[in-house]
């Protein structure tokens, strides 16, 4: 997104932070618009009159480690406000006289700020306590502040906590605050962009759409658009806003790679050609996706294949269609993240989404991806602005590769066919019980281990059902769903008795971090 260059922002500049985005989306929330560039690309000529605060993110980096970042201290002499977070904090001290050092007792996770003096970056984040919890992410910490800096708060191993030197309008915090486990930290950035920055609010879910539509115009012109459809929430908004901005220079393609859920082709020809009256190409590849995949068991190759074979359906059906320039996809901004560094800097590879690393490095098609610095709530909300039902707003992520990433190991047609029936009647049991919308993702995997049963004296020795259900606001943290015994007892029961090839189920109580939500 290139919002008007005359729009009041705030500009945060990226050190490799897997939270980065999440401070341009805390800024968003509050209404205010916000961009983010990597440190190795931001210039004193990119700072412009629109730019009305700076937020220096945090990321794996040591300060002292000079050869490993480049950033012009010039860009802190704009006279705009500037907040650290993290290593932010502590490179602002640094470039202003202070000290860094290796801390002797590292802070990972949940620690209490105290109090010290009063400032408008933390009006109302304490409250009527002398005291807050946050979440601390550090092995640095400041051992020296420059001249003219104060201390608003300490914890107990980083003596400088929250900063701030109010003549030149720099303030740090030690701690993450656009994180959900740092308590009231939205306020934090809020009092830094409302009370200290000054900007009003200026940003909605109808700008956004406005100005997608007019970004997806601009990039593409008179040409055709394939849009690779999968019938999921971020690939539905990519096609409504493509079918706003270009109409029927659009054309839709499904993929059927024999790992969709139960009778998911049928709803999704069901919605977009008739209800929404959008080209759309079915395409059914099941034979071709396994012929691919068999023996394959590396989780990493199942992704690669997938994605190339996905490129060349595409490809060849824009050759068919004829002129088609453009490969539209729901890729969204936890999946670059994930996948590889969004802005060019340190940020660590986790795993290769289909849709991002798992694509080919060759393509005859460019692409187009107007979600990729939005969270899924955000997709959400622009979806709802574009007048799409909530049946399929409200709809579960489902991961491009599938099934075929829910069961680790070989694929074949019996787990296939096994792990369909199970996920159906998982979530179905959520629909039915109301527990489906306070669930941000659930679903069945199969592993690939088979246990001892008894069912009627007879021994089995079949599979297990593992269960996942999280929640979470944006996907970057989640916690699994704690559920009462008597639905775990009822969904356990009814997948053993009503699948051949299940004997054992079991739930997954692991977090993220430190798993991913997926399996693979």
């Amino acid at each position: 997104m290139s919002p008007d260059q005359n729009l009041d922002k705030v500009l945060i500049i990226d050190f490799g932070s897997q939270f980065t985005q999440l401070i341009a989306r805390r800024v968003r929330e509050l209404g205010v618009f916000s961009e983010i560039v990597s440190h190795k690309k931001i210039k004193l000529k990119d700072i412009n009159n629109s730019i009305k605060g700076i937020v220096l993110s945090g990321g794996p980096l040591n300060v002292y480690q000079i050869n490993k970042y480049s950033f012009d201290k010039k860009i802190l002499q704009f006279d705009v406000p500037v907040l650290g977070i993290c290593f932010g904090h502590q490179i602002l001290s640094k470039l202003n006289g202070g000290k860094v050092k290796q801390s002797k007792h590292r802070e990972f996770g949940l620690a209490n700020v105290y109090k010290k003096i009063n400032s408008p970056l933390t009006t109302n984040f304490f409250g009527n306590k002398k005291s807050k919890q946050v979440w601390m992410s550090h092995a640095d910490q400041v051992t020296k502040l420059p001249k003219n800096f104060k201390v608003l708060a300490s914890s107990t191993n980083s003596k400088f906590a929250i900063v701030e030197n109010k003549t030149k309008k720099y303030y740090g915090v030690q701690f993450h605050p656009e994180v959900t486990h740092t308590d009231n930290g939205k306020k934090l950035i809020s009092n830094f962009i409302f009370s200290i920055c000054k900007i009003k609010r200026n940003w909605t879910s109808k700008d956004q759409k406005k100005q997608l539509i007019k970004d997806l115009r601009q990039q593409i012109g008179n040409n055709k658009v394939i849009c690779a459809l999968s019938g999921g929430v971020d690939s539905s908004v990519v096609a409504q806003l493509l079918n706003k901005a270009i109409g029927k220079k659009l054309y839709c393609v499904f993929v059927n790679t024999g790992f969709l859920r139960k009778n998911e082709e049928v709803q999704v020809i069901q919605t977009f050609k008739r209800r929404l009256k959008i080209n759309l190409i079915y395409v059914n590849a099941e034979k071709e996706f396994f012929k691919k995949l068999k023996n394959v068991s590396d989780p990493e190759k199942k992704r690669k294949i997938i994605g190339n074979l996905f490129i060349k359906i595409f490809e060849q059906y824009s050759k068919k269609i004829k002129n088609v320039k453009f490969l539209a996809q729901g890729t969204l901004y936890p999946d670059l993240i994930e996948s590889k560094s969004v802005t060019g800097s340190q940020t660590s590879k986790i795993k290769s989404h289909h849709n991002v690393g798992g694509l080919p490095k060759k393509m005859n098609l460019k692409l187009v991806e107007p979600l990729k610095f939005l969270f899924k709530d955000e997709v959400r909300k622009l979806g709802l602005e574009l007048n799409l039902n909530k049946e399929i707003i409200s709809r579960h992520p489902f991961p491009g590769p599938g099934l075929a990433i829910r069961m680790p190991g070989i694929i074949n047609n019996e787990k296939i066919k096994i792990l369909k029936e199970a996920d159906y009647y998982f979530i179905q049991a959520l629909k039915n019980h109301g527990l489906y919308h306070k669930i941000w993702q659930a679903y069945a995997a199969l592993l690939p281990v088979k246990t001892v049963g008894v069912m009627g004296d007879n021994r089995t020795y079949e599979y297990i059902c593992l269960l996942r259900a999280i929640t979470s606001e944006d996907g970057m943290t989640a916690d699994y769903y704690e559920f009462k015994k008597s639905f775990m007892q009822s969904i356990s029961n009814k997948i053993v008795n009503s699948i051949r090839g299940i004997n054992r189920v079991v739930y997954d109580v692991t977090s993220k971090p430190p798993s991913t939500i997926e399996l693979e």
